[in-house]
């Protein structure tokens, strides 16, 4: 697994998808991504329900995973190091 700096994620060793975070860039995206889940839960669950809050949670989702396909590593099973 190459850890460039000009990626913000990197690959996972095993399986296919991004791992933690590996610069403050990454690391700001994902706290965000938490900071406003927790504000939807708390906003979202008690005035309009679970729908609007899963609905919330799916949006923050594709968003997040974009910003990965952007800024992370090309994306491809891995089966660790070889």
């Amino acid at each position: 697994m190459n850890k460039s700096t000009d990626y913000w994620f990197p690959a996972k060793r095993y399986g296919w998808g991004w791992g933690m975070p590996v610069t403050w860039q990454g690391k700001v995206v994902f706290a965000a991504f938490f900071v406003l889940l927790a504000i939807g839960a708390l906003t979202l669950l008690p005035r309009y329900g679970q729908l609007s809050f899963v609905i919330f949670t799916v949006i923050l989702s594709v968003i997040l995973m974009v910003i990965c396909w952007l800024k992370g590593e090309p994306p491809k099973w891995r089966w660790g190091n070889k």
